[in-house]
């Protein structure tokens, strides 16, 4: 789509890229979205993808993202073998709704920024504990935990002139094992609910990750594996208003399949394998 208000594109932003901003801008990454709507508000867009930022640095420490790192390239990503949960990375990536031809331009960060309920890297960086850096216009920089960016439907943490820089996953995350369920209406479609649940070698926790069927993600922790009841309870706990309604599914619908496939999750990571 052709947006017929933009006046300028800053391509080469400063090494500090919201130094400048003002009201009307809109940061550019892949702008698969961004080039999809009407944006009857913005003046201004300033392109990331010409800032030196190493999509994917992969280290002792565990994975560092770059917030411009294509789906593309995060899916040919060839995790080290101990990093089990490794096996999440493509799976989310095949979750996104859209073609090949998206995949080569729309952005890690460009997912995470939309906030969006069915955000498959949303739920990849929940679900791995990751830790997001974010730049502010006056040069300072803040960490949040990816638990906490999202904080509705289309909403973050983020204030004005605010950039998501790069997402850091821990290797101790990435040790897990994991598990997941996903359903949508289609087999290409928007995700309906996407869980992942993840399990430390040679102990009985669990770490579950609910995305899509809720406005926010939602996780539940456990230091020694609950039994069905026990986890029933805790997705029965979580406030009716968090739950995400949309042609892709009601609230009552998406609670159903969350408890349906959290279920199968503990039993799958019990087991040791695949239900």
């Amino acid at each position: 789509m052709d947006l017929n208000t933009i006046t300028e594109v800053v391509r080469r932003p400063s090494d500090q890229p919201g130094s400048d901003w003002r009201d009307g801008d809109a940061w550019l990454a892949g702008g698969t979205w961004l080039y999809s709507a009407e944006q009857p508000g913005l003046r201004r867009l300033i392109d990331l993808t010409s800032l030196p930022w190493e999509p994917l640095v992969p280290s002792d420490a565990g994975l560092e993202i770059g917030a411009t790192c294509t789906i593309r390239d995060l899916y040919a990503f060839a995790a080290p073998a101990e990093w089990t949960a490794g096996t999440l990375i493509p799976t989310a990536c095949e979750a996104f709704l859209s073609s090949f031809k998206v995949w080569n331009a729309a952005t890690v960060g460009g997912n995470i920024c939309m906030s969006l309920p069915a955000g498959p890297m949303i739920t990849l960086t929940v679900a791995l504990e990751a830790r997001y850096e974010l730049w502010a216009p006056d040069g300072s920089v803040r960490t949040v935990d990816a638990l906490d960016f999202v904080t509705g439907n289309n909403r973050n943490v983020l204030a004005p002139g605010e950039v998501l820089r790069r997402i850091d996953v821990p290797a101790h995350a990435l040790r897990k094992r994991p598990a997941h369920r996903r359903f949508a209406l289609t087999r290409l479609g928007r995700s309906t609910v996407f869980l992942i649940g993840t399990n430390t070698p040679g102990r009985s926790d669990l770490l579950l990750t609910v995305t899509a069927g809720t406005t926010r993600p939602v996780r539940f922790a456990f230091e020694t594996m609950p039994d069905a009841h026990t986890l029933r309870q805790s997705i029965d706990a979580v406030p009716a208003d968090v739950w995400f309604d949309d042609p892709n599914g009601t609230p009552d619908h998406r609670r159903h399949l969350t408890r349906h496939f959290a279920e199968e999750i503990r039993g799958e990571l019990i087991a040791g394998g695949p239900a």
